[in-house]
């Protein structure tokens, strides 16, 4: 992925620079988890910097940045997966065609991720926040703007799809 150039010095160019340099990493891998495409998930970091930009004004920081960019992303993904074509493309992924991460991925990382990749949508977003991006449940919670007590739910029920999904099961519902 390009990096943004930003030229001149407006208080908002400087902002979006600033956001731009601290989290375009953290939001590509979720992006590239979320949809499982490379140029996908760049689109969609672009987009998330792009809305993030023309929604400076707004941002009243009642949430961190992070929290707020990642708001932002997930409902980008979420749009793009909604287009007709995203459905009919195949999706399958690979811990070698992730984007580079902090640290090197060891083999049980690998097994644990296509793992996290077959749950269900909502199980996915919870584990890349929790465990991808180190977010706590308040932040999840306001990244989705749901409450912490339904992200403490899901995150319990997704824990018990993941182990079932790891010990080579299915599950329903």
């Amino acid at each position: 992925m390009e990096d943004v150039v930003v030229s001149s010095g407006s208080i908002h160019e400087e902002k979006l620079y600033d956001l731009v340099n601290q989290y375009q990493a953290p939001l590509l891998r979720m992006c590239y988890l979320y949809l499982q495409d490379t140029s996908l998930a760049e689109d969609a970091v672009q987009e998330t910097f792009i809305k993030a930009y023309k929604a400076l004004d707004q941002f009243r920081g009642e949430s961190s940045e992070k929290t707020w960019l990642m708001r932002i992303a997930i409902n980008t993904c979420r749009d793009m997966q909604r287009t007709g074509w995203f459905r009919h493309v195949d999706r399958s992924i690979s811990p070698d065609s992730l984007p580079t991460a902090a640290a090197p991925f060891d083999e049980i990382d690998e097994e644990i991720t296509i793992a996290i990749m077959k749950l269900p949508r909502k199980c996915k977003e919870i584990f890349m926040l929790r465990y991808y991006q180190g977010m706590s449940v308040t932040e999840i919670a306001a990244s989705l703007d749901v409450t912490p007590s339904t992200i403490s739910n899901q995150l319990a029920r997704a824990k018990k799809k993941l182990r079932i999904v790891l010990k080579g099961g299915t599950f329903h519902g």
